[in-house]
């Protein structure tokens, strides 16, 4: 069964929890952190950044980071809708976030007519390719201006 997740904006209310979500050491180069993240959002506003804290009941589980309907400029920009960031914190990952995170950022954008959700990632051991394509995603033949792989869900 998957997990139940709850998209909240972050605000004081949710704030410190969502900080408090962390990867493993080895994730890290290859995603950052939820601080890192909301500060890239602050720094790239031609991004269209939309970002959310994860939760599953009270507990907050991840964080999640979109370009939202954003007009591309690549390989600055890559959209319209980007999946930016995708965090489950290292004490839940196995156990379903991943695919549940997807699985309701996929009801999202289809709701707003998206027809292809886009992400990336970088090359090396333990880098989060191998969960995106069992997910779902496949790669485009694009690379994004950091040298990451571009890849495509088709919704």
């Amino acid at each position: 069964m998957s997990p139940n997740v709850v998209f909240r904006e972050v605000d004081e209310q949710t704030l410190e929890a969502v900080l408090a979500v962390t990867l493993a050491p080895e994730q890290e180069p290859y995603v950052g952190s939820v601080s890192e993240a909301l500060e890239e959002a602050r720094e790239v506003p031609e991004g269209k950044p939309w970002y959310r804290a994860v939760f599953d009941a009270e507990l907050a589980v991840g964080f999640v980071m979109l370009s939202w309907n954003v007009p591309p400029n690549p390989p600055e920009i890559i959209g319209p809708w980007y999946l930016w960031k995708l965090i489950v914190d290292r004490r839940y990952q196995g156990r379903g976030y991943g695919r549940a995170i997807i699985a309701k950022v996929v009801e999202i954008v289809r709701a707003e007519g998206a027809e292809t959700l886009l992400t990336s990632y970088a090359l090396g051991p333990d880098n989060p390719g191998p969960f995106y394509q069992h997910v779902g995603f496949s790669p485009t033949g694009d690379v994004n201006i950091d040298g990451e792989i571009i890849i495509a869900l088709k919704l």
